[in-house]
């Protein structure tokens, strides 16, 4: 009911969905990269390495599974978002990677590292629209920000987000490295800098184009 008299709904809903695009379209361009996944796609196949079913299978179950846990910690970041990264997300991305190589075919070494970088990029803008528009979260991400907002301090200082999404990245990339599955350079940067990325995007992209509506 709440969403029903926001006079920005419409403009965060269009921001959610381009979220959600953008971040399937990145794991598809991603995967043509071939410089490794992201880290939570790590963590994934680092468990389908040790159970016995198919990823597509095993990727439902991880996100049905993180969604109860999200559920219990905090339902605010249960949205639109969540169900179009669960239902759809790997359906662009397959579309996406299935399109780059009838359209690019196999690249070099330079094209794949001009990939990785717009996957990277690509990613941590999705993140930052689909947070701003607070429709929900994907279930991974919902763990770093339910997090965040405890407001957990360190020397006596507030950890801020980009820090706490830069652990939760690191573990699942040392999880998906100890159950056999190899980081590649794209994991390794993604877990390094894609908390900084984010923060720096919805500081300078997605909250001045919400906020642009507001006074509008």
């Amino acid at each position: 009911m709440e969403h029903a008299k926001d006079p920005l709904l419409k403009r965060r809903i269009a921001l959610a969905l381009v979220g959600m695009l953008l971040a399937g379209v990145s794991v598809g361009i991603f995967k043509r990269a071939f410089f490794g996944v992201d880290p939570f796609q790590c963590f994934c196949g680092g468990l389908a390495n040790v159970i016995p079913i198919s990823f597509g299978t095993l990727y439902m179950l991880i996100n049905a599974a993180l969604l109860v846990v999200v559920f219990f910690l905090d339902k605010h970041y249960i949205g639109i978002s969540t169900f179009i990264n669960l239902f759809l997300l790997g359906y662009v991305a397959e579309f996406t990677e299935k399109g780059l190589a009838a359209l690019l075919g196999e690249q070099g070494l330079f094209g794949r590292i001009i990939l990785l970088i717009v996957a990277i990029v690509l990613t941590c803008i999705a993140a930052a629209l689909y947070y701003t528009a607070d429709l929900g979260v994907s279930t991974y991400d919902a763990i770093p920000l339910h997090i965040a907002d405890t407001k957990p301090k360190l020397f006596g200082k507030v950890v801020p987000f980009r820090f706490i999404r830069i652990v939760s990245d690191l573990i699942c990339t040392l999880i998906g490295f100890l159950l056999g599955l190899m980081p590649g350079i794209g994991t390794v940067i993604t877990a390094l800098f894609m908390g900084p990325l984010i923060t720096f995007f919805r500081q300078h992209l997605s909250d001045p184009l919400l906020n642009r509506g507001k006074t509008a």
